[in-house]
């Protein structure tokens, strides 16, 4: 019998570097008190994994032949648009976000959606029963998704081994163990040995591989850091429980853009798509209030119009408050700070609160000046019209600038009903073809006199 020889290290909990003693300070990541103990394992007797005969050899470039790497399309158009239109076959896709927003449930969903593909649901968190009782519940059934209940990556191998399924769905990488490593599941040496086996059978099968990943209280991936470089795709599921609405971004992809946003709606039947988030980011007025205003974004390839809302009132106390949800702090400082100024418009002594509605956080520039129109509107207490939108970002000496593809901020906003849409004069395109009204302005005052 051949003898196991163990012997424990450090790793650190914040990204995976390994020291033989402990240490108050990561080398790496300069993170204080993340070094824990670990048993790990460097010669063992235990069988099983994934094992593989193939040996690789260079090639010349030239003669790769990648044209029968056709993307596997899904019946989630979100997803797809989300992943950069379809699955690569051979990819690792990394899914995180909070506790019970819904990432078995998205998962779930697309492999009881899926009619082609032979696909393996393998869950290390919920049972048999649990799983069939949530399939019911989405109104969803399939004859080519098969459930393991297993935490043991050799007894899953040996499974995959007999069924050969097109997509494997990890349910969660914290919850799996390898007998290579003797320490518990979820820790960093048992996430990065299981990943790793993971993605030698994804490379080396061409099988697709989701995992879901736990996040922790910062909102970071749990585990290394180094498990969102070895993966293909990130992908981040956000939403407010107060709210029915799921935003699924991606935060790194090697096949696709890495700015691509999936919307979709929480009920009792699971997730729905939701094919026009204009419509969701937009609430339905009787009558116009002042401090709305309506911006023209783009999210990766999708353009989007958002709701701004804005209110601002005096100081009760001595400093003023500076609060907003969903849009950068410091930019709507530095907002401030340009109308008061470039504009002469007195907001050092009021406080001003901005909420982008639904939910949703935008990081595009292009707002600028719809938030600007929101907040002078709440100032001067009139509303705006509601039939007008606004794309274009403001410079530190109150100029208008120009933004990228207007053609499709455009487009949205005449395709939505909206009348008139105010840009940078400095923007170049052909008006031909819009029935929607555009005018062009190069300086905030010539905005401020247009609306008010």
């Amino acid at each position: 019998m051949v003898k196991k020889k163990t012997q424990s290290a450090f790793f650190c909990q914040s990204c995976g570097t390994q020291s033989p003693k402990w240490l108050g300070k990561c080398p790496q990541c300069n993170e204080w008190n993340t070094f824990i103990e670990e048993i790990i394992s460097k010669e063992s007797d235990v069988k099983g994994g994934f094992k593989t005969s193939k040996i690789n050899k260079p090639t010349l470039i030239s003669e790769i032949d990648y044209s029968n790497e056709d993307r596997i399309i899904t019946n989630d158009k979100e997803l797809n648009r989300v992943l950069g239109g379809g699955i690569v076959p051979g990819s690792l896709i990394l899914l995180g976000g909070d506790p019970g927003i819904g990432k078995s449930t998205l998962l779930l969903q697309f492999a009881l959606s899926s009619k082609n593909n032979k696909i393996l649901y393998v869950s290390g968190e919920e049972s048999e029963g649990q799983i069939k009782m949530r399939a019911e519940r989405i109104n969803k059934n399939s004859e080519h998704c098969y459930i393991l209940t297993e935490t043991s990556t050799q007894n899953v191998f040996q499974q995959i081994e007999q069924l050969q399924p097109d997509i494997l769905v990890i349910d969660s990488i914290q919850t799996l163990h390898t007998a290579h490593i003797d320490s518990s599941p979820g820790s960093v040496s048992q996430i990065r040995e299981c990943t790793a086996e993971l993605i030698k059978y994804a490379k080396e099968t061409g099988t697709t591989v989701f995992l879901i990943g736990h996040i922790n209280k910062d909102g970071a991936i749990a585990g290394p850091k180094i498990l969102e470089h070895m993966v293909d795709t990130v992908l981040q599921f956000e939403g407010d429980r107060n709210y029915v609405y799921r935003i699924l971004r991606t935060i790194k992809n090697r096949f696709g853009s890495a700015s691509e946003l999936g919307v979709y709606e929480m009920n009792q039947e699971g997730l729905r798509e939701v094919n026009n988030p204009s419509e969701i980011l937009i609430s339905e007025r009787d009558e116009a209030t002042s401090g709305v205003g309506i911006a023209a974004t783009i999210e990766g390839a999708r353009p989007i119009l958002v709701e701004i809302q804005s209110l601002v009132s005096s100081a009760v106390y001595g400093n003023p408050q500076r609060s907003a949800t969903g849009f950068d702090t410091k930019r709507m400082n530095m907002l401030l700070a340009v109308l008061e100024k470039r504009c002469g418009f007195k907001l050092g002594a009021k406080d001003v609160f901005l909420n982008i509605t639904g939910g949703i956080k935008i990081a595009d520039t292009a707002i600028d000046l719809a938030v600007v129109c929101s907040i002078l509107s709440s100032e001067q207490d009139v509303a705006l019209d509601t039939l007008t939108c606004f794309a274009g970002e403001i410079g530190l000496s109150g100029e208008i600038r120009a933004v990228n593809r207007i053609e499709s901020r455009i487009t949205e906003a005449e395709k939505l009903g909206y009348q008139q849409i105010i840009i940078s004069k400095y923007n170049k395109f052909s008006p031909k073809g819009f029935t929607i009204k555009i005018v062009q302005c190069g300086k905030i005052e010539e905005v401020f006199k247009l609306l008010f």
